[in-house]
């Protein structure tokens, strides 16, 4: 029997959606009667206890600490106490900024097995093996961990399905509420871009790339959009120019667009990367002069010719 550990992410209050799909990973990694238990730290965890108290849970624990806000250093102790305690042999985290301030000191302290940005993991007979991208996502590299019997992985968020039905787990405490910080949480400053709309959760996406040429180009993709009630997204050299917000960006250094059920690609020539955000939707429209683009190859529907041609029929037709 093994025991797989999912430390639960919460922020100013909320906990975030990736904790479900921690234990949605959990759930498909699990054999026989494997255990699943999720960690809560913060001094106010108990109050996250009825989020993750889930289908397939088998215990909860609460990690009380002396702060609210994540602390690296708390958080790093926190799981380290938790692995001493519950002994898993896979602990997974969410692959976001907080996990990356503490989980390659969790990792190099403990002698544990490491990957970061794992899209999937499987057992190949007794061994697990990590599946994450390499060469800047050009290729996909398996990892394994030999000789370690305690594999910490970092889950790219928006690939596996989240866990919604509600579970019975047993819930115990950890107090931790004296170990001391070296830092002061002053205030939360929100990503730009970060009033905006939340791309994850759409389902109709109109995306735009190099071929719009020019920044002042961009204004009529936008009312196109809201038109048809498309939400305006891109590729990441529009982001990396300032044209539109990077909240509004696609792809493996942008968002996973994991609700979306038609996406548009206008211009966009179809990168590895910014596939990586996009190609599991159901339709997927291209629209590119070059009839080799790579969004052809996993378009449902393609039309090689002029972007602003096609602009200028569609506004013809929803007016």
């Amino acid at each position: 029997m093994k025991t797989i550990l999912v430390i639960a992410e919460h922020r100013r209050g909320e906990l975030r959606p990736v904790t479900q799909e921690l234990i949605g990973a959990a759930q498909g990694l699990r054999q026989g009667d494997d255990r699943v238990v999720v960690g809560i730290i913060g001094a106010q965890s108990s109050v996250y206890v009825k989020d993750v108290s889930l289908n397939g849970v088998d215990e909860v624990v609460t990690v009380v600490t002396p702060t609210v806000d994540f602390d690296p250093e708390i958080h790093e102790a926190a799981v380290s106490a938790l692995i001493v305690s519950k002994r898993p042999d896979v602990v997974l985290l969410p692959h976001t900024v907080d996990t990356l301030g503490y989980a390659a000191t969790l990792a190099a302290k403990g002698g544990l097995g490491f990957a970061t940005d794992v899209f999937k993991m499987e057992y190949d007979g007794a061994d697990l093996v990590a599946t994450r991208g390499g060469y800047n996502q050009k290729v996909n590299v398996e990892v394994d961990f030999p000789g370690k019997t305690c594999v910490a992985l970092a889950l790219r968020a928006s690939v596996f399905k989240p866990v919604e039905e509600a579970g019975s787990p047993v819930v115990s405490t950890l107090d931790m509420s004296s170990v001391p910080s070296r830092s002061r949480n002053l205030e939360f400053v929100e990503q730009g871009g970060g009033n905006d709309i939340d791309i994850t959760t759409v389902d109709f996406i109109m995306s735009i790339g190099r071929g719009i040429g020019e920044e002042s180009n961009v204004e009529q993709f936008r009312e196109l959009a809201e038109m048809a009630g498309a939400t305006l997204c891109c590729s990441r050299p529009i982001a990396d120019a300032g044209w539109l917000p990077k909240s509004r960006q696609v792809g493996q250094s942008g968002k996973v667009v994991s609700s979306c059920k038609l996406y548009v690609a206008m211009g966009i020539s179809g990168s590895i990367q910014h596939m990586a955000g996009m190609k599991h939707v159901p339709t997927i429209i291209g629209v590119n002069t070059d009839p080799n683009a790579s969004i052809f190859t996993i378009a449902k529907y393609g039309i090689v010719g002029d972007i602003f041609e096609i602009e200028e029929e569609l506004r013809n037709q929803l007016a």
